[in-house]
């Protein structure tokens, strides 16, 4: 096996593991809004003032998750 040959392997296995982690990462971001939108589906608002305000405070939060992320960037 050459150099070439190697190096071709090396690149596809990082790659692969790379995927891997960035599908696990998408995963676990996922995991965590779906778990913050879901009370918002069994909560009995009483009006639409009251549902406006907890998806304003999901929302917010992305925001500010975004801010940050953006800022470590």
């Amino acid at each position: 096996m050459g150099q070439a040959e190697h190096d071709a392997i090396m690149a596809r296995e990082f790659q692969q593991r790379l995927e891997k982690k960035v599908r696990e990462l998408e995963l676990s971001q996922l995991e965590y809004w779906k778990a913050q939108l879901d009370p918002l589906l069994v909560a009995r608002p009483e009006g639409v003032a009251a549902l406006q305000s907890q998806i304003r405070k999901v929302a917010d939060k992305m925001a500010n998750r975004i801010q940050m992320l953006k800022k470590g960037a």
